[in-house]
C-alpha cells in the first residue's frame, strides 16, 4: 500500500507502494540522523534537516518528471528507487565526512553500488524486479536515465535548493520546481527544455550562485568543517576511516570526542560548545598568487601551514589553512527545444557566463585560528602568504568576507 508523509517543502509526498519497504531498511533510517548541510546548522539554527526528508523529496520530484517524461511504469519505479537512495553513500556530516575519506583514497557517496547487494536492500529490490546495476548507474551518472538524477537540471539539485533555502531561511534558494518539470522534455540525446521554461532554469542558475556564499560556503560552517577535518585527520592517522563512513553524525561525533587523540577531542567539543576558531585571514583571488596556489600539492600545503604556525610560534593544530578548489564553471549540457530545432542552452543564455564569473569572485583562502593568536597569526600569515594588510575599502558594506 502506497504511504503519505507530510513534507514541509512539497506537501503531501506519496511513496510508492513498491518502496514503503526500503524506507525502514538500516541504511535509508540513517540518514534521519546525517545533516543535509553539515555544520551549517552552526550558521542558522533552523539547518537541522536530514538527508533523509531530502531524498524523499528527491523521489517525488523524479516521480513528477517520470510522468512528465511519459516513462514506462518500469522506468518510473527505477527512477524513483535511485532518487530514494541516491545518497545511502553519504558519512557523518555528509560531505565533510566525504572530503576526509577522500584523503585515504578514492571515494565518492555516489557509488552506491555495494550497499545496494546487502540482503536486506537487494531482497526488496529483487522482488520489485529492480536492477541494482541500473540504479547504481543512475545514481553514478552512467545510465540513459541518469540525468534525472545526476545531471545540469536534476532532481537531486531541485529539492536541496529548496529545502535548504526553507530551512535556512534564506531566499536566495527558491526556483519554480514545478514549472522546470513541466518544461522538460525527453529526447534522443538526453534531457532538453521547452524555451517557455528558460526563465524556471535561469532561475536554477542563480539560485546556485547565491545560496554558495550564504549557505554552502558560510565563512563559519567551513571553519566548523575544517576543525571537523582536522580531529578526523588525528584520529585515523594510521587507518582508513571507511567504518566511519557507515556512521551517523551522532555516532561520527561520539567516537572523535573520545578518541585517543587530545586534538581530535579538542576540535569535537570546540565544534559541540561551538568556540570554533576564527578568521585570521579570509582573502579572495585578487590578493593572492592563484597560478601557484591552484597548483599545491597537499605536502605543500601542509609545510605552508607549518611555516605559518613556525612563524607566528604557536602549535601546528592551532592553525587551520583553508584552501579549497576553484568552483567549477556550472554548465548547461542540456538543449532547448525551440520550435522544431534543438539549440544548446548556453548558446542563448548570455546569464552563465555572469553567473560562472560571480562564482569565481565569491572564492576565499581561510586561515583560521583561536581568538586569543588570531592578531599574531593573521600577521603570520600574511608573512607567508606574501598579502598585503585588508584596507578599509576590503571591508566595505557589502564585501564577502
Amino acid at each position: 500500500m502506497a504511504k503519505q508523509i507530510k513534507d514541509p517543502v512539497h506537501g503531501y509526498i506519496e511513496v510508492p507502494t513498491p518502496l514503503v519497504p526500503l524506507l525502514d531498511t538500516e541504511v535509508v533510517q540513517r540518514l534521519r540522523y546525517i545533516k543535509q548541510l553539515g555544520f551549517v546548522y552552526l550558521v542558522y539554527p533552523g539547518a537541522n534537516h536530514t538527508r533523509f526528508e531530502h531524498s524523499l523529496g528527491a523521489m517525488h520530484l523524479a516521480s513528477l518528471l517520470a510522468r512528465q517524461l511519459d516513462l514506462s511504469k518500469d522506468d518510473t519505479l527505477l527512477v524513483c528507487t535511485a532518487a530514494l537512495l541516491h545518497d545511502i553513500g553519504h558519512g557523518p556530516f555528509s560531505h565533510a565526512s566525504e572530503k576526509l575519506r577522500a584523503e585515504y583514497g578514492p571515494f565518492s557517496h555516489d557509488d552506491i553500488a555495494p550497499l545496494l547487494i546487502m540482503p536486506e536492500i537487494s531482497d526488496i529490490l529483487d522482488e520489485n524486479g529492480t536492477d541494482p546495476h541500473e540504479i547504481a548507474g543512475i545514481v553514478s551518472g552512467h545510465h540513459r536515465l541518469a540525468e534525472i538524477i545526476h545531471g545540469d537540471l536534476d532532481v537531486d539539485r531541485m529539492d536541496y535548493l529548496l529545502r535548504d533555502a526553507h530551512y535556512t531561511g534564506v531566499p536566495y534558494g527558491n526556483l519554480d520546481a514545478g514549472r522546470l518539470i513541466q518544461s522538460l522534455v525527453l529526447t534522443e540525446d538526453g534531457l532538453a527544455i521547452k524555451e517557455s521554461g528558460i526563465a524556471a532554469a535561469e532561475s536554477l542558475l542563480i539560485a546556485r550562485t547565491l545560496m554558495g556564499p550564504s549557505v554552502y560556503y558560510h565563512h563559519v560552517g567551513r571553519i566548523a568543517e575544517q576543525m571537523f577535518l582536522l580531529a578526523g585527520r588525528s584520529h585515523f592517522a594510521d587507518e582508513k576511516p571507511d567504518a566511519f563512513m557507515r556512521m551517523d553524525d551522532l555516532a561520527g561525533t561520539t567516537l572523535l570526542m573520545n578518541s585517543p587523540s587530545s586534538v581530535s577531542k579538542e576540535m569535537m567539543h570546540r565544534i559541540w560548545r561551538r568556540d570554533l576558531y576564527k578568521r585570521a585571514v579570509y582573502t579572495g583571488r585578487e590578493q593572492l598568487d592563484m597560478n601557484r596556489l591552484s597548483t599545491l600539492r597537499p605536502e605543500e600545503k601542509d609545510r605552508m601551514k607549518r611555516a605559518i604556525a613556525e612563524t607566528a610560534g604557536v602549535p601546528d593544530e592551532k592553525i587551520i589553512l583553508d584552501i579549497p578548489p576553484i568552483r567549477k564553471e556550472m554548465r548547461m549540457m542540456v538543449q532547448v527545444q525551440n520550435q522544431h530545432d534543438l539549440v544548446a542552452f548556453e548558446e542563448i543564455i548570455p546569464l552563465l557566463s555572469m553567473m560562472n564569473a560571480t562564482r569565481q569572485d565569491q572564492w576565499r583562502l581561510g586561515v583560521f585560528a583561536p581568538a586569543d593568536i588570531l592578531e599574531k597569526v593573521g600577521d603570520a600569515a600574511r608573512e607567508v602568504l606574501s598579502l598585503r594588510r585588508a584596507t578599509k575599502q576590503d571591508k566595505l558594506p557589502g564585501t564577502i568576507v
